[in-house]
C-alpha cells in the first residue's frame, strides 16, 4: 500500500489538538497547536544540524498540508 506524505489525525480525547502525521522517514507527528514533534524513528547517530534543517521544513510543510486540507471544507 502507497500512503501519502502526511496524513490528518484527530482524537475525540484531545478536541483542541491538530495531529499531522509524516509518513516517510523521518517519520514523525507533529501537533500544530502548540509544534510538539513526536518521533517514530530513532534518529541516534544522525547529524543534529542536518535533522533540525529537514525537520524545519517537514514542519512548515505539514503547516501548508493542513492549509490545503481545511481548503477542501470550505
Amino acid at each position: 500500500m502507497e500512503l501519502p506524505k502526511f496524513l490528518l489525525a484527530d482524537n475525540s480525547q484531545y478536541p483542541e489538538d491538530i495531529f499531522v502525521l509524516h509518513t516517510e522517514f523521518p517519520r514523525f507527528m507533529i501537533n500544530l497547536k502548540d509544534d510538539e514533534v513526536e518521533w517514530f524513528e530513532d534518529l541516534t547517530g544522525e547529524n543534529e544540524e542536518d535533522i533540525a534543517t529537514e525537520l524545519a521544513v517537514l514542519m512548515d510543510k505539514a503547516g501548508e498540508f493542513y492549509d490545503e486540507e481545511m481548503k477542501n471544507y470550505e
